[in-house]
């Protein structure tokens, strides 16, 4: 997958992240939960959500339509 969310459940800024992303990539998109890896938790917990794309991370808290598009091409 090119798109990959960092979340969590009860993440309200990840609900509007993930309205965006399934705007522009429908269900072409990995969703991760962070509580199930000790690792992914320490490293993203106060940062979700985390979108990366190809990799990347793109965006903390907060990604537009328009964001994701450029970084997709």
């Amino acid at each position: 997958m090119r798109v990959v969310v960092y979340s969590r459940e009860g993440c309200h800024l990840c609900h509007d992240v993930l309205d965006v992303v399934r705007r522009v990539c429908g269900d072409e998109f990995r969703l991760i939960d962070i509580t199930t890896d000790p690792e992914l938790e320490a490293r993203y917990r106060t940062r979700i959500p985390v979108t990366a794309v190809d990799g990347v991370e793109l965006s903390d808290w907060f990604l537009s339509e328009e964001q994701l598009r450029a970084a997709l091409g």
